[in-house]
């Protein structure tokens, strides 16, 4: 597929047995980038989506750009203490302890519906919670999309466990 010929693969980063993908190889290249938004604009464009929302940080660069495509709205996931009003906040697993993620209490209302975007599904761990934030705010979650799928390590099959819809455009299998 084209847009996984535009990803670099960086072995051992950012420690020794990941293979790290990258996909500002896929950004940066005009084709590619276009591949990959017309890829998620054609998807949905006809559903039924008031906004997206984007996870910290590359899934601004997408969601901002989709939003905009679809003429929808967008709201940013940050990672804890970066919005500058109040939150809602989730905490997460990480391999070693937690994390937090958080979203504006005012940024989703009630019934609307959302789409949550990132780069790459891994362990699920960072689109789960921005799935629960959605949640807690009355936000009804259409599908989580991402560029990149590592299914080895199964994200999707455990956010597909919890109920949701998944799309990836591409994957990387143990490779």
């Amino acid at each position: 597929m084209p847009i996984k010929s535009r990803i670099r693969t960086v072995p051992h980063w950012p420690k020794k047995g990941i293979m790290f993908r990258d996909i500002t190889t896929l950004l940066k290249d005009p084709v590619g980038l276009k591949l990959c938004l017309d890829d998620f604009s054609a998807r949905y464009k006809d559903k039924d989506i008031d906004i997206v929302v984007g996870i910290d940080s590359r899934g601004f660069i997408l969601g901002g750009a989709l939003a905009y495509l679809l003429g929808k709205g967008f709201v940013p996931v940050r990672k804890k203490g970066k919005l500058p009003a109040e939150t809602e906040r989730e905490e997460y697993a990480l391999e070693y302890g937690t994390d937090v993620i958080e979203i504006h209490k005012d940024a989703i209302t009630k019934g609307q519906k959302v789409l949550i975007i990132d780069d790459l599904i891994a362990t699920g761990g960072t689109a789960m919670a921005a799935s629960k934030l959605v949640k807690k705010l009355g936000g009804e979650v259409v599908e989580l999309a991402f560029i990149v799928d590592l299914p080895d390590i199964g994200g999707r099959r455990k956010l597909e466990e919890a109920g949701h819809k998944v799309y990836a455009q591409t994957e990387f299998e143990g490779e």
